[in-house]
């Protein structure tokens, strides 16, 4: 989960007091991570976690499939821009792969035995909390209200304490990426959790 940004890792990381957080907005640098670990381990801890977003990639890969991006959209030849396409798709499969990837690298660094756990159905499948049941009824009722309004179209937002019809067109095909000045990652910094670039 998180193709393609960093919400549920970075949120789920903080929550779960995760060691290193990794996500797409952040690109890592493996030494930075590994250096961290072994920062950790030599400090008596025996143990660190990192959450990853599965769209999380390296400053190097980053690098590579920027320029990549740009010399296809710079070619005219048909069949150069081709070949191109297919070594960037290369470079997307590479970066699908990046949980064993990344385990093997900090393995081959630290030389500390690193264990890979995928939350997937057990993350999606967890009991609500008193928060989640609160929103979720405020929500509800909410899009209930706009029905009978007549309202349609729109997506049913929790916003400043409140909730607002959000129309669809201005939702729908955006991303919306962690910012690099989110509280979120403020409070990651400040609580010394590695984000794989300083």
């Amino acid at each position: 989960m998180g193709h393609n940004t960093g919400w549920l890792a970075l949120g789920s990381g903080l929550a779960g007091g995760a060691d290193v957080i990794l996500i797409p907005e952040v690109p890592y640098d493996i030494d930075i991570v590994a250096d961290s670990i072994l920062r950790r381990s030599q400090g008596g801890k025996h143990f660190s976690i990192v959450a990853l977003s599965e769209g999380a990639f390296s400053a190097e890969l980053g690098k590579q499939m920027k320029q990549l991006r740009g010399n296809i959209k710079d070619e005219a030849d048909k069949s150069k821009r081709k070949r191109l396409r297919k070594k960037l798709r290369k470079l997307r499969a590479r970066q699908a792969n990046i949980t064993h990837e990344l385990t093997r690298q900090l393995e081959d660094r630290t030389r500390l035995e690193a264990r890979v756990t995928t939350l997937g159905h057990v993350q999606r499948g967890g009991a609500p909390t008193a928060a989640d049941r609160l929103l979720a009824t405020r929500l509800g009722t909410a899009c209930a209200d706009y029905i009978q309004e007549g309202v349609s179209d729109v997506l049913i937002a929790a916003r400043n304490g409140d909730t607002e019809a959000v129309p669809l067109r201005d939702v729908v095909g955006k991303r919306k990426t962690v910012p690099q000045d989110h509280i979120w990652i403020e409070t990651a910094r400040a609580l010394e959790i590695c984000l794989g670039d300083q």
